[in-house]
């Protein structure tokens, strides 16, 4: 049985109806494969579809505000995809006259886009030979092949690269990359695959050895940093509060949020609301202070836990450079803070 073949007539039997599968464009499959980086297909899709439907080309993106797609992106998360998105759509423009680079080794030249995402666009837009290795390739790749080489290993990404690279059939290059990475989205998924209605189930060498749950071997574990966030809704007699930008590097870069006390360590209600008193945000006297989450809200990004709770601030006398509650909205958050205020603040 030949893997390649077998894989490509699964995939068009298989398939899901997909925008950027019905299209060469290299726009929209490089958007596609920023906004699926770290994202499921069902939550990335919305974004996608929101995203053609406002910026349409290369042009219309880079001539864009960067605030305003950072709140079409509000969200989806890792909001530097968003900015690096951003800046690279301006380099398009203006220094290739809105056309992408059509090889592999020139699209790695574009701020971030990866080996990854380059082999992507390169293969999808203009069947270049070269292969896609991402985490369904590495699983279905480990799996059929028996292979035990830990996937987090820095020799790794070359040795599955080389392999997959055999594995390309002449001129089918865009068809068997996104045929085994659907395969691995929709049959060869980490937990408990249908083995038993798997095409390849005759030759894969994970299934004959009772191998199929113990691969790909993933040793290296990230660790994860917990932290605690209190947020100060302040608000004075008009109902008007205050928002600051994230201007530092890390979580949130360039995103709105309120008036923030982070603590090192899971503080008390009333420690909180010392540290509140001894603010120095805004001039104005405080009246009354209430906490508005008494559950605090558990927010899990990749490498941090974040404790948030947000905590309503009243104030005497109107708020210098105050702003309301619709224009804040118009103002990108993270998601969690976004969440929150729709609900509880009006």
């Amino acid at each position: 049985m030949n893997f390649s073949n077998t894989l490509i007539h699964w995939y068009l039997q298989n398939k899901r109806d997909l925008p950027w599968r019905n299209t060469v464009n290299p726009y929209q499959i490089w958007l596609s494969e920023i906004m699926l980086q770290q994202t499921r297909v069902a939550q990335g899709l919305p974004y996608f579809l929101k995203f053609i439907d406002r910026f349409p080309t290369v042009f219309d993106l880079a001539n864009a505000d960067e605030q305003e797609v950072l709140k079409l992106w509000q969200g989806l998360g890792y909001y530097s995809r968003a900015r690096n998105l951003h800046k690279t759509s301006q380099i398009v423009a203006l220094n290739f006259e809105g056309k992408f680079p059509d090889n592999y080794n020139d699209l790695l030249e574009l701020k971030g886009i990866g080996e990854y995402t380059a082999a992507a666009i390169a293969s999808f837009a203009y069947n270049e030979n070269v292969p896609v290795v991402d985490g369904n390739v590495f699983r279905v790749l480990s799996r059929y092949f028996n292979i035990e080489t830990d996937i987090a290993s820095s020799g790794a990404k070359k040795e599955f690269t080389a392999l997959a690279k055999e594995l390309l059939p002449d001129g089918k290059t865009n068809l068997f990359n996104q045929a085994i990475m659907e395969f691995g989205a929709l049959q060869c998924v980490p937990k408990n695959p249908n083995c038993e209605n798997c095409v390849l189930n005759s030759s894969c060498l994970a299934l004959k050895f009772k191998k199929v749950s113990d691969l790909p071997i993933k040793l290296k574990k990230t660790k994860v940093q917990k932290r605690f966030f209190n947020y100060l809704i302040f608000k004075d007699a008009i109902g008007n509060t205050i928002l600051q930008k994230r201007t530092q590097k890390g979580i949130w870069h360039n995103l709105y949020e309120f008036s923030l006390i982070e603590t090192l360590d899971e503080t008390s209600d009333l420690e909180v609301m010392e540290l509140i008193e001894r603010q120095n945000f805004i001039k104005n006297q405080i009246e009354n202070i209430k906490l508005l989450n008494p559950i605090k809200i558990n927010h899990k990004l990749s490498h941090q836990h974040l404790s948030v709770s947000f905590w309503e601030v009243q104030v005497e006398g109107k708020i210098e450079n105050g702003i309301d509650y619709k224009s804040a909205l118009n103002f990108p958050f993270p998601i969690v803070i976004y969440n929150f205020i729709s609900k509880n603040w009006k």
